[in-house]
Order: C-alpha cells, then structure tokens, then sequence
C-alpha cells in the first residue's frame, strides 16, 4: 500500500517572506506536492523564497504569486510522465504553468511571465534583463543550485529557509533527478547547460555540436 504524501501543513514563513495566502498559490502547493518528489518540492519553495530575498536585495517589484507559480512549477517537467515528450524539460514545466493558470482565468500576461521565467530558468545571461519575476524565478534557481550570490542573503535568513526545506545530500540528489528526467531525450540538451549533466553521468553521451551542426548542414557553402 502507497503510503500517501504528507500534506502541507501552516507555518511561519521564513525571512520574513510570505508565500502569497491565495487559492491559486494553496492549489499550486498542493498540486506540486501531491506530483513531485520530496526534493523537487523543498527545491521551488526554497526557490520562491531566494528569489524573493534577492528581488529585495536588487529592489525590484514583483508579483509575489506569480513568482510563485514559477518557482513552484519549474521543475515539473522531470517528473517521468514527461520523459517521452521530445521537449525540454523547462517546456514542459511552462506548459504545465499554463495549463493550470489558464483553468484559473489568469490574465494573459501573467500567464506569458510564468511561462517565460519556468522556459527560460536554465539559460543564464538572458532573464536577469526581462520582467522580474522572469529574472527573480532564474535568480533563485542560481542560489540554490549553483550558489550565486551566496553572500547577498544573511547567514541567518539561509538557515531559516533550509530548516523550513532541507536539502540533504542535495547536490547529488538534484543531479540524479536531472539525469534521470532527461536521459530519455538527450537530444533536448542541445545547447544548453544540461548538456554536462549527461556527459558527466550518462555512458557514451555524445553531445551537439553547435560547429559540426553548421558545417554538416545541406547547405552547399
């Protein structure tokens, strides 16, 4: 017998952050929640809140339940139901964002933000220019995965956050959940940075090559 999903319980947020006290953000929680792992789940809510710590920091408004949504479906598209899609992975989870805005009328533009900053929370250089919550979806993704700007948020705020989500052996669990969400399509990692992962933890990767691409092409010259 499955033993079911422990279900989001009320707690004081962390930082001083609130996550938005809305329907749309209590049925995204549940929704990721009741869909994800343990540790994609911790991940989007420490994502949603080093986000929002560090449009503090940048000073930049931003609609605290749309970041949300992002941060919360970012990573939904590793889940194994997407695996056979032929999509990147970041797609997917915008894909599944839109679905679940738009069954909830939000506007359109709101819906093209989350879109954008789920689609795009794994190409670097680029949303860091756009709407904030574009760029503070990415900001909090870099912090928790790659460190970025480590120092920009207080020792005090980073441990009140990670013992609200832990992150247990989260380096090597995160990149375990990549592999195994985009193993099955390899070719989707074609210029982008999970490219490294495979070549790191998949025997005979081979990845694209932007050069051979353009000199192999039909063109004659």
């Amino acid at each position: 017998m499955t033993q079911a999903k422990p279900q989001p319980q009320p707690q004081t947020d962390p930082a001083d952050i609130r996550v938005p006290d809305t329907a749309l953000a209590r049925e995204a929680t549940q929704l990721v929640r009741d869909t994800t792992s343990d540790l994609i789940y911790h991940h989007s809510r420490r994502v949603y809140f080093f986000g929002s710590l560090q449009g503090r920091n940048r000073d930049l408004g931003f609609d605290p339940e749309l970041l949300y949504i992002g941060a919360m479906f970012h990573d939904l598209g590793l889940n194994e139901e997407f695996r056979g899609s032929g999509r990147r992975f970041e797609v997917d989870s915008a894909e599944e964002a839109r679905k679940f805005l738009q069954s909830h009328d939000v506007p359109p533009d709101s819906v093209r933000r989350v879109w954008t900053a789920i689609a795009l929370h794994t190409t670097p250089g680029i949303p860091e220019f756009m709407e904030p919550e574009v760029a503070l979806v990415t900001a909090g993704v870099e912090y928790d995965v790659l460190g970025i700007g480590y120092d920009d948020i207080s020792a005090a705020d980073r441990a009140a956050i990670v013992a609200l989500h832990p992150r247990p052996d989260f380096k090597r669990q995160i990149l375990a959940a990549f592999t195994e969400g985009i193993r099955p399509k390899p070719e989707t990692t074609f210029g982008n940075v999970k490219a490294d992962v495979l070549e790191h933890f998949v025997p005979g990767f081979e990845r694209g090559d932007f050069v051979d691409t353009i000199l192999e092409s039909p063109w004659q010259d």
